[in-house]
C-alpha cells in the first residue's frame, strides 16, 4: 500500500513538472517570392495546441486531412491573422493548405502578385485568444534581411519591420 502511494505521488510530481514547462508558441515566415511574384506566408503551430482549440471551439475531434475540417480551421486562421495596406484595408491572404503531423500543423497562404512593400501591418492572434501564455514570432524576409516580430495577447498588430 505504502509502496502505491509513493508510486502515485511521483507520477502527480512528474506530471505537474510536465505541464509546467509546456509552452505554447507558433512561428510564421512571411517573405516575398520573385518567381510567382507573390508574398508567401507559412505558419507552423504545435499540432497538441491546434487540436486544443478546435476541440474546445466545436466539441468534437477535427481530422485535418478532411476538407469540411481544414475549413473551419481556414475560417479561424483568416479571422485571427492579416496583412493590412497603407489604407488599413486587409490584403488578400489566399488559403493554399496545411499539413499536419502528430507534432506541428504548418499552414501555407499567399497574397498573389503583391509586392511585401504593400503589406505595412501584421495582425496575429492566433491561439492567443484561447491560451493566455501563447507566443507567435513573425519573421519578415526582405529580400535577405529578417525582421522578427512577437506578438502574444497583449500584443496583436504591429508594423512590418
Amino acid at each position: 500500500m505504502m509502496r502505491r502511494m509513493v508510486l502515485g505521488a511521483l507520477l502527480a510530481c512528474a506530471c505537474l513538472g510536465a505541464q509546467a514547462h509546456r509552452f505554447h508558441a507558433g512561428i510564421t515566415d512571411i517573405s516575398f517570392n520573385p518567381g510567382t511574384g507573390s508574398i508567401e506566408v507559412v505558419h507552423t503551430y504545435m499540432a497538441h495546441d491546434i487540436e486544443a482549440l478546435l476541440a474546445n471551439l466545436y466539441q468534437r475531434q477535427f481530422d485535418l486531412s478532411d476538407p469540411q475540417d481544414e475549413a473551419v480551421l481556414r475560417k479561424y486562421v483568416d479571422k485571427q491573422f492579416y496583412l493590412l495596406a497603407a489604407d488599413k484595408s486587409r490584403l488578400p491572404l489566399r488559403w493554399v493548405g496545411v499539413t499536419a503531423n502528430v507534432e506541428s500543423v504548418v499552414i501555407y497562404q499567399e497574397i498573389e502578385k503583391t509586392p511585401l512593400a504593400s503589406a505595412v501591418r501584421v495582425h496575429d492572434e492566433v491561439l492567443s485568444d484561447f491560451l493566455p501564455d501563447q507566443v507567435n514570432t513573425v519573421n519578415v524576409n526582405h529580400g535577405g534581411k529578417i525582421g522578427t516580430l512577437i506578438f502574444d495577447r497583449s500584443r496583436t498588430e504591429q508594423p512590418l519591420p
